[in-house]
């Protein structure tokens, strides 16, 4: 694989990860409170209150289970993507989890604001992500290096066995 294909890789990883924990890290309120600058939500409450409007096609009641699940969508994908870890299923869920909430968003708010927020931008870069053949300096990249060598020597170990008999 090329420098740049592994720069680009890795761009989409770092992109698309660290925004997922970005979220997730505001709406747990470990960004700061709510009003402070760069904080959009600060804590739970604040998020739920968003939700419902995102979901306002759904009863009320089914918004903070959909919410859970979304976030901790998130957070798992957003950590196994920036990692490398099973990054070609994270990146499938994730391209997933992203279209459902742009399509929530264009159903609640208009098509603008999906567009506006790059919702949509986010869902094809996590499929294009998803399609590429190899991540560099990931934990991917490194357990099949991993598998590789120990098959590798599990053969020189068989090759040492046979020559020896």
């Amino acid at each position: 694989m090329q420098l740049n294909s592994k720069l680009s890789s890795l761009y989409l990883r770092l992109a698309i990860g660290s925004a997922y924990l970005w979220e997730v890290a505001d709406r747990l309120g470990i960004l700061g409170a709510n009003g402070h600058p760069h904080v959009g939500w600060g804590d739970w409450a604040h998020f739920i209150t968003y939700a419902r409007q995102v979901m306002s096609f759904l009863p009320a009641s089914f918004v903070p289970f959909f919410a859970t699940i979304a976030t901790i969508g998130e957070a798992l994908f957003g950590l196994m993507i920036l990692i490398g870890f099973f990054t070609r299923i994270a990146a499938i869920g994730s391209g997933i989890l992203s279209l459902c909430f742009a399509v929530a968003m264009a159903l609640s708010f208009g098509i603008d604001s999906p567009l506006g927020y790059s919702v949509f931008t986010l869902s094809a870069a996590s499929i294009l992500l998803a399609t590429l053949p190899y991540y560099a300096w990931s934990v991917d990249s490194w357990l099949s290096a991993k598998s590789i060598n120990s098959q590798l020597n599990a053969y020189k170990d068989k090759s040492n066995l046979e020559t020896i008999n």
